[in-house]
């Protein structure tokens, strides 16, 4: 067992103080208590907000069991049609309770409200609509093949589930990425065991309950709390009636899924981590690419796997941008997730702030010059036991730097000078990860030709974080396998069977 873990108590004590919110597992439809419990902590000031019920094998088997059973009834017999109808009404559903949502969102992260509002629920909301239509515009081909006797055949795909699969969450986007995989995943008539991140066991618990009150039958979607290896994931991961496993998170448990899963040859799709790029050109609107930057630095407080960590300016322009970006840095604005006023959250644990720091620390080492931030903030006795850290930037590092060349998924960022286009796309693809960069240049022609040769799976120019639900998104190299989006998951979520008839 992890270390974290604890007996389950039977009851609270006067001694004890006033029991923390109870999370259980939910399968089959109904809460399902787990083999041991762990403190889930409140990462804005460190208090203890609840205790999450951790699935041992038991309920692992029980949740994989109930999503077969629930595949092999009427659920795996409705109609498309019928499956697109449930999902908008999981939409609607997800509207109406929005703020239960958002505060779940919060609860775990410790992010502004406005952000788990806008970004985080609104985009659950909007990952089910998407889903509902593209499932319902999906097609496959067909073919008509002429026989050298003169008569023909009729070649046609069918799309069957992929069958029971295996759902993996990370704790920085929990319910959007949670719904990104989940509302393909149904749209195409799956059922599935998520396994949410220890560190934001709130949002998938009460999206399960949310799923019921919209219509998807019991057991259709389960949900087991607790780690990785020794624990829940590991034992998910590693279940015969698993038909393939889905996981956003970090490369190093993608390559541990990947070890479970090769012996039984079962499919995975992966979004796994980014060191990602950015390129300033002079001729670009600084003001504008600024802006830019500091969104795509700081968002989320870091903690997305889109974020720039490298950022790579024309030498001309190279002092103005980063001082106009230090100055950015300096206006967030750091506190408590439901004033206004905030823009940036804590990390999500102790943990992680402490990963983050080492890199801090590791940057000076490396000869970093620290132009903004580089420490914890104090914020005063009520916030200084959360996981705070302070938006940062450096220069003086280059790509032979490990704070340059390794994740540290935090709200911190290198900046890099070069003198040509070709040196800065050599910059930007010397890296092992492949997720994500950015182009910012007012000469069209070179923000098409730029952005075409980044070794990445998704190119912006002059934006970020812009997306299409229908257009591909994954990575490649230590970024993942596989893409999602529009008909990209239906891809993964199903098997298509070829049936030829002879005429």
């Amino acid at each position: 067992m992890p270390a974290q873990t604890t007996s389950l108590p039977t009851a609270a004590t006067p001694e004890a103080g006033p029991a923390p919110r109870t999370i259980r597992n939910f399968i089959g439809g109904v809460p399902v208590d787990g083999v041991a419990g762990f403190d889930k902590f409140d990462p804005v000031d460190g208090s203890r907000i609840a205790l999450v019920h951790e699935a041992g094998a038991e309920q692992v088997d029980r949740a994989v069991a109930a999503a077969r059973a629930a595949l092999d009834g009427p659920w795996g017999r409705i109609s498309v049609a019928e499956r697109a109808r449930i999902l908008r009404r999981v939409a609607d559903v997800i509207d109406r309770r929005a703020e239960e949502l958002v505060a779940a969102e919060v609860g775990d992260t410790g992010k502004p409200e406005t952000l788990a509002r806008e970004l985080d629920v609104a985009r659950a909301a909007a990952n089910f609509r998407s889903f509902a239509d593209t499932v319902s515009a999906a097609g496959l081909d067909s073919y008509l093949t002429e026989l050298p006797d003169g008569r023909s055949a009729l070649n046609y795909a069918v799309r069957k589930p992929l069958g029971v699969v295996a759902v993996i969450v990370p704790w920085n986007l929990p319910l959007l990425l949670l719904t990104w995989k989940l509302a393909p995943a149904l749209a195409t008539g799956n059922a599935v065991v998520v396994k949410p991140s220890e560190e934001t066991p709130s949002s998938a618990t009460l999206l399960a309950e949310i799923l019921v009150e919209a219509g998807v039958p019991a057991g259709v979607v389960n949900v087991v709390h607790g780690f990785g290896a020794g624990s829940a994931g590991e034992a998910l991961t590693r279940h015969p009636g698993i038909d393939g496993v889905t996981f956003t998170g970090e490369s190093s448990t993608g390559s541990a899924i990947m070890r479970a899963v090769a012996p039984r040859v079962r499919p995975v799709s992966f979004e796994l981590g980014g060191k990602n790029a950015a390129v300033v050109f002079a001729d670009a609107d600084l003001d504008h690419a600024i802006a830019g930057l500091a969104r795509s630095t700081y968002l989320n407080t870091g903690q997305v796997c889109l974020c720039t960590e490298r950022i790579y300016v024309e030498r001309s322009v190279f002092d103005e941008v980063a001082a106009g970006l230090a100055e950015q840095s300096r206006r967030l604005r750091l506190g408590r997730p439901e004033d206004p006023a905030t823009t940036t959250g804590p990390l999500i644990s102790q943990a992680h702030r402490e990963k983050v720091r080492s890199y801090f620390e590791l940057a000076l080492e490396e000869g970093a010059t620290v132009l903004a931030g580089g420490g914890v903030p104090s914020l005063g006795a009520e916030l200084d036991g959360g996981a705070w850290i302070e938006p940062t930037l450096w220069t003086g590092l280059d790509n032979s730097h490990r704070t340059v060349r390794e994740e540290i998924f935090g709200p911190a960022a290198a900046l890099i000078p070069f003198d040509t286009e070709e040196q800065a796309i050599a910059l930007a693809n010397d890296t092992d990860y492949g997720l994500a960069a950015v182009t910012w240049t007012s000469d069209l022609a070179r923000g098409h030709r730029v952005a075409q040769r980044m070794r990445v799976g998704m190119s912006w120019v002059n934006t970020w974080y812009l997306r299409d639900l229908r257009s591909p998104f994954g990575g490649v190299g230590l970024s993942g396998i596989g893409r999602e989006g529009g008909h990209h998951s239906l891809e993964f979520y199903t098997e298509p069977t070829n049936v030829c008839v002879q005429l």
